[in-house]
């Protein structure tokens, strides 16, 4: 489903978007009344099911997107036909970055749960970075953390045992957040993501599951044993 509404009422919490992370997010915090001005393209908010993709690899990239809930995966495939997961975007998180450079998308945007998602011109973005400092700095720092994820996935998660592997992207699932509950993936999502076979991470996670690694608190969505699973991860 498909809503549109301007950037103003997205910024200013008008439109239901109260909870937007477009409103909250530090990307456009420092947008100034004169900006609005300037701005006549509406914002288009998605749901996207659970496996529906945003874009795709060689797309061009008009639109820039800033994930409000749930969680994308960034996916590139292999000579061989498979895939591998390189980034999971998540809420605030930016996504379509290389459009700033007038590439096409670099990979393909799948939703890896139910997402709601925003949609903004890139025309739009440049136009206001060129002349808004904060803008133009916010940009770069989301371009960093999006450099610093992917480090990430090649050292963290792609070294080790599954064991380890499994353990390091449970503990990156709940960083920074209040509660120590995430919602798993499938596990072929897992192993695209760790670069191990679906049936290691299923292994893996029913041996964590008695352990009592995780606990169930609802379907899907599990309780972590933090101190547990970091002695695993840094092993």
């Amino acid at each position: 489903m498909v809503k549109t509404v301007t950037l103003r009422e997205a910024w200013s919490g008008e439109a239901d978007c109260r909870n937007c992370s477009l409103r909250t997010t530090a990307l456009f915090g420092g947008l100034e009344e004169k900006d609005f001005d300037r701005i006549h393209d509406p914002i288009d908010q998605f749901d996207l099911k659970s496996g529906m993709p945003l874009y795709q690899t060689g797309d061009q990239g008009d639109f820039m997107y800033t994930v409000r809930s749930g969680a994308m995966k960034l996916v590139q495939y292999l000579p061989d036909g498979g895939q591998r997961i390189v980034r999971i975007a998540r809420s605030t998180d930016v996504l379509g970055l290389e459009a700033l450079l007038g590439d096409t998308y670099h990979h393909d945007a799948i939703a890896l749960q139910n997402t709601e998602v925003c949609r903004f011109p890139t025309r739009i973005v440049k136009e206001l970075a060129h002349d808004n400092p904060k803008l133009h700095h916010e940009l770069m720092t989301h371009w960093q953390r999006a450099l610093s994820e992917a480090d990430a996935w090649l050292t963290e998660l792609s070294t080790g045992s599954a064991r380890q592997r499994i353990a390091r992207l449970l503990l990156r699932l709940v960083r920074d957040r209040e509660s120590s509950e995430c919602t798993l993936f499938s596990r072929e999502d897992m192993g695209a993501m760790l670069g191990i076979t679906t049936e290691t991470a299923s292994r893996t996670i029913a041996g964590f599951k008695r352990e009592s690694l995780l606990l169930e608190s609802r379907p899907s969505v599990f309780v972590l044993d933090i101190p547990n699973l970091r002695r695993i991860a840094e092993e």
